[in-house]
């Protein structure tokens, strides 16, 4: 086990990992960037909607996609004020 997180509950050790994953993505590109990127994504499958037909899941779609949104904008929030 990593000597850094050797004394910290499961819990804090699952975040460390899930932070260690957030700084990885955004070294690839900013949070606005990512932002940008996922409009572009859902955008493209909203129009491909249209040929491949109804998507009993697309309300689902649409959360995980907002969701996702929501938290790169709360990133680049917490990156403007210095967080």
């Amino acid at each position: 086990m990593n000597a850094s997180i050797k004394n910290v509950d499961s819990d804090d050790a699952i975040c460390l990992a899930y932070g260690r994953g957030v700084k990885e993505l955004l070294s690839q590109s900013t949070a606005s960037e990512w932002i940008e990127d996922l409009w572009i994504i859902y955008s493209d499958h909203m129009a491909f909607q249209k040929e491949a037909g109804c998507n009993p899941r697309i309300g689902e779609i649409f959360l995980s996609f907002r969701e996702l949104v929501f938290f790169f904008q709360k990133l680049e929030i917490g990156r403007e004020k210095g967080e």
